[in-house]
């Protein structure tokens, strides 16, 4: 297992936020964590990059305990986090974002490599490798911020909310994205209020409730229970 949550509480303030979730993610596969607003599903990612300070349970990576760990040292053992609200570097350009992205990689060929895998996959940002972050549309920043984390060649992405705010045809763009990550053998957790889309790549399925775990298990047996489906999925 690439990936173990055990027992994971986290509160803010006096607020109990996640309630002994505990969550498993197989190296190569796509996880997706499903659920309302409040749910739990962001400060989940928060917590296995260090970002939310936990005061109960474990978090497992490739057989190594890492809650506790500063965010750096999470990342450099190849998790990579592309947080929620496209955090990038408005006024430098797209190169300058995808580089920032390859800064702990110090194999200057690999990194030109991993480059050149980006602008194909990408041929979007190729085009506009020398705009400013911030001229982009919504959906070619969405890519940015995705490329950006692939430049350090992550054994394991988090992504938070990417179809957040997109347009239904750069919402399938992303569908497409994610899958040609997983394609790649990068292991994806996805956090997604966009039921449709989280289904359509996701192997294995997490749906939270007020910081627990409501219902787990393979996405196609998860969608096959007429209670799940109408209770969680709103399908």
């Amino acid at each position: 297992m690439l990936l173990e949550i055990k027992d994971l509480r986290v509160r803010y303030g006096g607020a109990e936020v996640l309630k002994g979730i505990s969550v498993e993610v197989e190296e190569g596969s796509v996880v997706t964590l499903l659920g309302g607003n409040g749910a739990g599903k962001s400060t989940t990612l928060r917590a296995i990059t260090g970002l939310a300070p936990i005061y109960g349970g474990e978090i497992w990576f490739d057989g190594r305990r890492i809650d506790g760990q500063p965010p750096q040292k999470i990342v450099e053992l190849g998790i990579r986090h592309v947080l929620e609200g496209r955090a990038l570097f408005p006024y430098m350009s797209v190169l300058e974002n995808l580089r920032v992205g390859a800064y702990l990689q110090k194999d200057k060929r690999r990194t030109a490599e991993t480059l050149k895998d980006i602008f194909l996959h990408f041929p979007r940002l190729k085009e506009r490798q020398d705009q400013q972050a911030r001229t982009l549309s919504g959906g070619e920043q969405q890519m940015l911020t995705i490329a950006r984390a692939l430049m350090g060649n992550p054994r394991l992405l988090l992504l938070d909310e990417p179809s957040l705010g997109l347009a239904p045809m750069m919402i399938r763009e992303i569908a497409k994205i994610v899958k040609g990550i997983h394609e790649q053998g990068v292991t994806v957790l996805l956090v997604e209020q966009n039921t449709r889309l989280a289904l359509r790549v996701a192997d294995m399925c997490y749906l939270l409730e007020t910081g627990s775990v409501a219902a787990c298990g393979a996405t196609r047996e998860l969608m096959e229970s007429d209670q799940v489906r109408k209770a969680y999925l709103g399908l």
